[in-house]
């Protein structure tokens, strides 16, 4: 990624088009926008020796989320891991995602981190995480800082997924894995660290009602929309919450 790039915008030309899973997220009614009067992560807590510091001396937290609550998938869980990769421009940092593309079997045409699941040769969740991060965006492992990592999370696709959190200096190049990747982008960490942008939307499915979050973002006011929402959107409430605690 280029140095010049700045927080929130897009590396890749391909344009963020949503697919629908079973059901369309988008359409899903709000029932919490910006739900609780809870305070933004302030700015100097996102320093890097600020998140450095509370990942290797973490206070007392419980995270609030460590499972969809949606099942699509019958049989054990399949372990994965996922790199929350954090930025740090001269501007502010910043979260890399990826958009998937729309002919996966699973996930299609959703927001992401990169990761996926635990090969043979994976020594731990983080090797994981980091081979799939280097497969998928072309992130080489020696440029990650990994930090730590999160509460382990259970998707309804059936994945127990590791969260690792890693500090990235800007200046890489990004290069998408065409056959999974459709964009490459980054979010800036003090937005999703803000709860007024976590929305709580509530679904019907099978018969039962069920919430999951959202975080939705547009770069600017004539960009299209990148709706980060389940468990993207869940391990990021998670990384908000151990962060403000």
């Amino acid at each position: 990624m280029p140095d010049s790039q700045t927080p929130g915008s897009s590396t890749t030309e391909a344009p963020p088009t949503a697919v629908a899973p079973a059901f369309d997220p988008r359409q899903a009614a709000v029932v919490a926008d910006g739900p609780e009067a809870l305070p933004a992560v302030g700015c100097d807590c996102l320093a890097a020796d600020r998140l450095r510091e509370r990942f290797s001396n973490p206070p007392r937290w419980s995270p609030e989320m460590t499972g969809d609550r949606i099942r699509l998938h019958v049989g054990p869980p399949r372990p994965a891991a996922v790199l929350l990769p954090i930025v740090l421009h001269a501007a502010g940092p910043a979260v890399l995602l990826t958009q998937r593309t729309a002919h996966l079997r699973q996930h299609s045409g959703q927001v992401a981190f990169p990761g996926g699941r635990h090969e043979p040769a994976d020594r731990t969740p983080v090797h994981t995480a980091l081979r799939e991060a280097h497969e998928e965006v072309g992130l080489e492992p020696s440029r990650v800082e990994v930090i730590g990592r999160l509460p382990e999370y259970l998707t309804g696709t059936g994945f127990q997924v590791t969260p690792v959190v890693g500090l990235v200096e800007p200046g890489f190049e990004a290069r998408p894995d065409p056959h999974e990747v459709a964009a490459i982008f980054e979010v800036p960490l003090g937005f999703l660290m803000d709860p007024r942008h976590h929305q709580q939307r509530l679904i019907e499915v099978a018969g039962e009602q069920r919430i999951f979050w959202a975080m939705p973002w547009r770069p600017h006011p004539a960009a299209d929309e990148y709706f980060i929402w389940g468990a993207t959107a869940a391990m990021l409430r998670n990384l908000y919450r151990l962060l403000s605690a």
